[in-house]
This record gives structure tokens, C-alpha cells and sequence, in this order.
């Protein structure tokens, strides 16, 4: 398994291979990484199990004003958790690319920042195939 220093950087290097246009879009958006969520974190989009959350959007989405620096607010950030991940990959539940995984991951919960739903980004998904 991976530590965490090499999870952190594919996912750095995934966030910088996104088309520039994408990523000037994010604006400030901070990627941090974990072994695995908070129990807040978890409790904040209501799952059970720290392998079903294997990312996770904080702060305030574009379509809340997230584009304004608001004082003493925290920076907008984008969670990967390496575990959930990982144990995705290597269950085979139809991924088999860990840097595969970690993109959608990133793409994802950037969607969240501009104020998609989970719904949303499915239905870009299911597009897609």
C-alpha cells in the first residue's frame, strides 16, 4: 500500500494534469489528503463508514458566494482520503487505476465547489459512457 507523501502527490500531480481552464475555475482551492475522514467529516454528509467516503468538498461552493474571501472564513478544500481509496481500488468495484480513481475523486468534489449535486455529476458521468 502506498503511504501517504505518494497518495499526496498523484493526487497533486492529477489536479495540475486538469485542462487549465478547469483549474483557474477552482480559484483558491486548497487539496489536502488523509488517511481517512473525521468522524465529523463523516457525520457532516451523513455516512457510516469511513470506506464510503473517499473525498469530501469544505467550504462554500461558488454557487454560495465561495468566489468572495470572506474574513475569518475557512479556505475552500478538497479532502482525498488515501485508505477508502486504496480499498476501493483493490476491492474491484470497476476500478482497477488508482490515478483513474483519485481524478474522478478530484473532479468530483470540485463539482461541489461549483455547486453541483451528487446527482449532477452522475448524470455527467453516465453521459460520459
Amino acid at each position: 500500500m502506498i503511504d501517504l507523501d505518494t497518495f499526496a502527490a498523484l493526487a497533486k500531480a492529477e489536479l495540475d494534469s486538469l485542462p487549465a481552464e478547469f483549474r483557474a475555475l477552482t480559484g483558491t482551492i486548497q487539496l489536502a489528503v488523509a488517511d481517512d475522514p473525521s468522524a465529523e467529516m463523516m457525520a457532516s454528509v451523513d455516512v457510516e463508514y469511513p470506506d464510503d467516503l473517499l473525498g469530501l468538498f469544505e467550504g462554500i461552493g461558488l454557487a454560495e458566494g465561495g468566489d468572495i474571501l470572506t474574513t475569518g472564513a475557512m479556505p475552500n478544500r478538497i479532502w482525498l482520503f488515501r485508505r477508502p481509496i486504496i480499498h476501493f481500488v483493490e476491492d474491484g468495484d470497476g476500478a482497477d487505476d488508482l490515478q483513474a480513481v483519485i481524478r474522478h475523486v478530484l473532479i468530483h468534489e470540485i463539482g461541489h465547489h461549483f455547486g453541483l449535486s451528487d446527482d449532477d455529476m452522475y448524470a455527467i458521468d453516465d453521459a460520459d459512457d
